[in-house]
Order: structure tokens, then C-alpha cells, then sequence
């Protein structure tokens, strides 16, 4: 059983940055673990992933260049660092572990989710 709890979400105004961390218990290791974030009345979309070495990232063209995922294997904690948030970054922000193989961009790929972190954009 994995285990994924996310924290950091929080209201902040057009501009700012926040850090999003992802805790897992359980197995992760060897294990790619992405982002994925869903606003009120829309799907739930991919954000970021990384692999487990870290050698490769992957990000949405929305968020790419102002967002950066990271993660510290020896802490199984997983990062998401927002930059120049917008009002359309407002969602709820999950982490996942994506299971073996399978497109890193698909939400049906991964296997754990968390409970999501509310983050609250304003302009």
C-alpha cells in the first residue's frame, strides 16, 4: 500500500510562489511520481512528472518554464515549485505514483493518488 500526502497549497495573489511538497510511505522506489491538478468543473490534467533518478522531467506547456518538479529520494518527498502563479493555475493539486510503463502524460497510468492541496490564485 502507498501512501501520498500533499501540503503547501494555500491563497496567494497573481505573481507569487508557492511550494508544493508531496510525502510518500510505501513503495516509490524505482517509481516515476507526478503532478496532476483539477479546477472546479474541468477534468483532472497532467502538471509535472519526474522519474525516479530524476534524469528525466516532464512538464505541461502551460506550466512549463515557471513551474519545477523535483524530489528527494532519501526523504520520499516529492516537490512542486510554482513560480509566477496565474488565477488559471487555481486547482486542486495532487500528487501520484505513475505505475510501470504507459504514457507519463495519462491520469489512467498512475496507480496512488493523494488527497489534493488547495491551491487559490488571485488577480
Amino acid at each position: 500500500q502507498v501512501q501520498l500526502v500533499e501540503s503547501g497549497g494555500g491563497l496567494v495573489q497573481a505573481g507569487d510562489s508557492l511550494r508544493l511538497s508531496c510525502v510518500a510511505s510505501g513503495r516509490t522506489f524505482g517509481y516515476t511520481m507526478g503532478w496532476f491538478r483539477q479546477a472546479p468543473g474541468k477534468g483532472r490534467e497532467f502538471v509535472a512528472a519526474v522519474t525516479w533518478s530524476s534524469s528525466n522531467t516532464y512538464y505541461a506547456d502551460s506550466v512549463k518554464g515557471r513551474f519545477t518538479i523535483s524530489r528527494d529520494n532519501a526523504k520520499n518527498t516529492v516537490f512542486l515549485q510554482m513560480n509566477s502563479l496565474k488565477p488559471e493555475d487555481t486547482a486542486v493539486y495532487y500528487c501520484a505514483r505513475k505505475s510501470s510503463g504507459g504514457n507519463v502524460y495519462d491520469t489512467k497510468e498512475y496507480d496512488y493518488w493523494g488527497q489534493g492541496t488547495q491551491v487559490t490564485v488571485s488577480s
